[in-house]
């Protein structure tokens, strides 16, 4: 017996190289390492008055790292993105640093930072556990929107008056039991932190609490319940206690096509003392709609959705108007697009200027093709309209029409090697002399993969 155990124990020991190559190989087929080399041409660094306006090149090198528990594509050589209901365990990480230097300005070189983190646990079949993380530290003036919701290219309405580095992470862990075939619990909660150290602009901390709660009665009638509290922390302007309360109730004509009717209830408190000086920083928002959604085919769907809402700020004027909400998604095997419309409100917190509630209207839409097997181009343009009630400046209350159109594409010369160029332009043509602002920018970006 003695003799089979030295047998075995000797097997094991000249099998071990073998195993733990073939373990470091499996491991290593989860990272992907890559690089990208970018030059960028700003004419309005700032987005500027046109008097006040300077602009530059940009060159990035952005060293990265990507680590995913997904297989790699055998075509792309990457990851593959939907997880599969039977992976019961997973993450997706992608973060890149990069070193930020400018030809003219060369007090404005820094290092930024981009990293998203997707990760989820199945405790059981129908109890699973996500998180979600999003860091980046950048100087562009207007930031893209984190948001799950955002649509590509999407950005926040407030903007930085200068070129300075700021800070944002935001971690979002969710708990969901699912207790029938459609029927989902759920609880998520947000920690937003933005940081920067530009002297117009104030640091601000977004604590976010939000359960929700889908029931199907039967296969035709359904209601969907979410609240949300959030407590908002700012370094100089009063901090903010907020509740917002939504109950929709749906009725379905087919697995292709479902009606709703929707009331949405805001409800925004400051402290005090600046309360007590301006008593119209509070303000509750009531907004009743209906809307349709419709699937035409695998690939196209759509969803409608209109009504009203009333402003109603304490010691103020109400502000009211129609709400509406439309997005349009086609995605074929070649050809992607995307249209969004929304109009009526929005709340403008935990950004550079906070400027709070904003009456406001937006078009984005977005178009990609596949040209030949390795490349792609497309097509981008946005259109916003906003006002700010609760701000004068000049003695008038300030209004932009924001306008962007652009274009993008990309090439893989080698599996290893992508190519890409952007071109964009962006104008403000505002009220408010000091807010109007043009914008081009030239981008040609080198990424190579290992």
């Amino acid at each position: 017996m003695n003799r089979m155990k030295w047998l075995a124990f000797g097997l094991f020991l000249m099998l071990l190289p073998t195993i733990a190559h073939a373990w470091s190989e499996d491991i290593l087929s989860h990272f992907q390492v890559y690089i990208t080399a970018e030059e960028q041409y700003n004419s309005n660094l700032d987005l500027a008055p046109n008097r006040l306006k300077r602009d530059d090149f940009i060159t990035t090198v952005s060293p990265g790292l990507k680590f995913s528990t997904s297989p790699k594509s055998p075509v792309t050589g990457e990851f593959r993105r939907d997880p599969t209901a039977e992976e019961r365990f997973g993450i997706d990480l992608d973060f890149r640093a990069g070193f930020v230097f400018y030809a003219k300005e060369h007090d404005n070189n820094y290092i930024s930072l981009n990293g998203t983190l997707n990760a989820w646990y199945a405790f059981t079949r129908n109890f699973t556990f996500r998180v979600r993380d999003y860091l980046i530290r950048s100087d562009e003036i207007r930031e893209a929107d984190y948001s799950t919701t955002a649509i590509e290219g999407q950005t926040l309405l407030s903007k930085a008056n200068t070129r300075e580095p700021y800070f944002r992470n935001v971690f979002e862990p969710t708990l969901e039991y699912r207790f029938g075939r459609e029927n989902i619990i759920a609880l998520n909660y947000r920690n937003n932190i933005y940081d920067t150290k530009s002297d117009v602009s104030e640091n601000s901390m977004e604590n976010y609490i939000n359960p929700r709660l889908t029931y199907w009665f039967n296969i035709r009638h359904g209601i969907y319940l979410e609240y949300g509290l959030a407590l908002g922390d700012f370094e100089i302007s009063p901090d903010l206690v907020g509740h917002m309360a939504m109950g929709r109730y749906i009725y379905r004509f087919n697995p292709k096509t479902s009606i709703f009717g929707e009331y949405t209830q805001l409800w925004r408190n400051f402290d005090n003392p600046s309360v007590a000086e301006n008593p119209s920083f509070d303000y509750v928002v009531y907004r009743p709609s209906i809307g349709i959604e419709h699937s035409f085919s695998s690939t196209l769907s759509a969803r409608v959705q209109g009504g009203y809402y009333l402003a109603d700020p304490r010691g103020g004027t109400t502000v009211d108007g129609p709400f509406f909400d439309v997005l349009l998604t086609q995605r074929g095997q070649r050809t992607t697009y995307t249209l969004s419309l929304q109009g009526g409100y929005t709340e403008d917190f935990f950004t550079p200027e906070n400027q709070g509630f904003a009456q406001y209207y937006r078009a984005l839409g977005r178009i990609t093709h596949q040209l030949l097997q390795r490349m792609f181009v497309g097509l981008y343009g946005s259109y916003e309209w906003a006002k700010y009630p609760g701000t004068v400046i000049e003695d008038k209350t300030p209004k932009d029409q924001i306008w962007a159109v652009g274009c993008n594409a990309s090439y893989q010369v080698l599996r290893w090697l992508n190519l890409s160029l952007d071109a964009s332009h962006r104008e403000n043509r505002s009220n408010i002399s000091d807010r109007d602002y043009s914008e081009y920018r030239g981008i040609f970006r080198v990424t190579a993969t290992y």
